[in-house]
C-alpha cells in the first residue's frame, strides 16, 4: 500500500432551503504513508467536510475515498482497529478522571489496562490522569481526545485541529507527540491553522481553496514556489518610493521594508530587467539578490491570489 489515503473526485453539495453550497468541488489528494501530513485552508475551503467523509462521518457525497486500502464509509470497518480519529471536541464523562475515562473505553473495546497509562504519558497527562475531567481545560481535553484515539495503537491517526485551545507549551508537547507517533512509522494526517506549528511538523501539506486541492507537497516545495528578490536603491525614502511605484506600473507586486528594501515578486533569473528598467529612470541598484519567501506568504498567496496594488505610474 503506496499511498493511506486515497480521494480522487471528492464533491459535497449542501443545501440550505432553495440554496446549494458547494463546500468540496471536484479534490484530489494523496496522503503517503509514514510521516506527517498537514491539511491547510482557510475557513470554509472544504478541510472538515472531507475530514467528515474520510472518517465516515459524513456518508453521502461524490466520488470516492480510499483509506489503508479499503473503500470509505462502506468498508472502514475493515479497517478501524487501524485508524484513530479526533474530529469534533471529544465527549468524557465530566465527574470521572481522565484515567477512569481510558479505561472505560479500553475495556469497551478489549484493550490491555496497560495501554492507559501509556497512552496518558504519550500526551503528557500522566500527572493529571486521576483528577476529574470537568477540571480539565480545553486544551487537556484535547490531549485527553488524542490519547483516546492512540488506545489501540492505530496506524493512520486523522486529527482535526489537534493543537485548538493549547498554550505554548501544549502545543509544543502536541507536536513532540506527533512527531513521535510519526516517527514511529505511523501516518499522522492533520489539520490546523497554525502555520507556525505546520511549518516545524510536517513532512508534507495540502493547501485547499474554495474545496479545491491548489498545492500538495513538501513544505521546502510551498515555501520555494513562488520566489522574489530584494532591491536597495541608492538614495534617501523618496527614491525608494518611485522605484517601488514604477516597479508596480510593470505589473510587479512590491512590498517596501521597514529597513527600505523592496521585495519585489519575480524570479531571479530575471532580476536584471529590474536593474535595467529602474536605471533608465536615472533609479540605480545598490544591492539586489533572491529572498525566499515564508511559508504565510506562500500560504497566503495560494488561497488568496494577488491582491497588489496596480496602476501606480513612474
Amino acid at each position: 500500500m503506496s499511498a493511506a489515503i486515497e480521494i480522487e473526485g471528492l464533491r459535497k453539495v449542501y443545501r440550505r432551503g432553495r440554496r446549494q453550497i458547494t463546500a468540496v468541488d471536484g479534490l484530489d489528494l494523496e496522503v503517503p504513508v509514514g510521516g506527517v501530513f498537514g491539511f491547510l485552508g482557510p475557513n470554509a475551503s472544504g478541510k472538515t467536510s472531507t475530514i467528515r467523509a474520510m472518517t465516515g462521518i459524513l456518508r453521502s457525497f461524490d466520488g470516492s475515498i480510499r483509506v489503508l486500502g479499503v473503500a470509505a464509509p462502506r468498508h472502514l470497518d475493515g479497517v478501524i482497529d487501524r485508524l484513530g480519529a479526533l474530529v469534533e471536541t471529544p465527549s468524557f464523562f465530566p465527574a470521572f478522571s481522565g484515567a477512569r475515562n481510558l479505561a472505560l473505553l479500553a475495556r469497551a473495546r478489549g484493550i490491555p489496562r496497560a495501554r492507559v497509562e501509556e497512552a496518558l504519558d504519550a500526551v503528557g497527562l500522566a500527572d493529571r490522569a486521576g483528577d476529574p475531567v470537568k477540571g480539565y481545560s480545553l486544551g487537556m481535553r484535547q490531549r485527553l481526545g488524542l490519547a483516546a484515539t492512540i488506545l489501540k495503537d492505530p496506524e493512520l491517526l486523522i486529527l482535526d485541529e489537534p493543537a485548538n485551545g493549547l498554550d505554548p507549551d501544549g502545543m509544543r508537547e502536541m507536536r513532540l507527540t506527533l512527531r513521535r507517533l510519526a516517527d514511529s512509522g505511523r501516518t499522522v494526517f492533520v489539520s490546523s491553522h497554525l502555520l507556525a506549528e505546520v511549518s516545524q511538523l510536517c513532512d508534507r501539506v495540502a493547501v485547499l481553496r474554495k474545496g479545491r486541492c491548489v498545492f500538495q507537497g513538501s513544505v521546502e516545495e510551498l515555501v520555494g514556489q513562488s520566489q522574489a528578490v530584494q532591491v536597495r536603491v541608492h538614495g534617501d525614502g523618496d527614491a525608494t518610493q518611485r522605484a517601488a511605484a514604477g516597479v508596480r506600473a510593470l505589473g510587479h507586486e512590491v512590498t517596501v521594508r521597514d529597513d527600505g528594501a523592496l521585495r519585489v515578486a519575480i524570479p531571479p533569473g530575471e532580476a536584471w530587467t529590474l536593474v535595467r528598467q529602474l536605471a533608465a529612470h536615472d533609479l540605480w541598484v545598490d544591492e539586489i539578490g533572491p529572498l525566499e519567501r515564508t511559508l504565510e506568504e506562500g500560504y497566503v498567496e495560494l488561497v488568496h491570489g494577488d491582491e497588489s496594488e496596480r496602476g501606480a505610474t513612474w
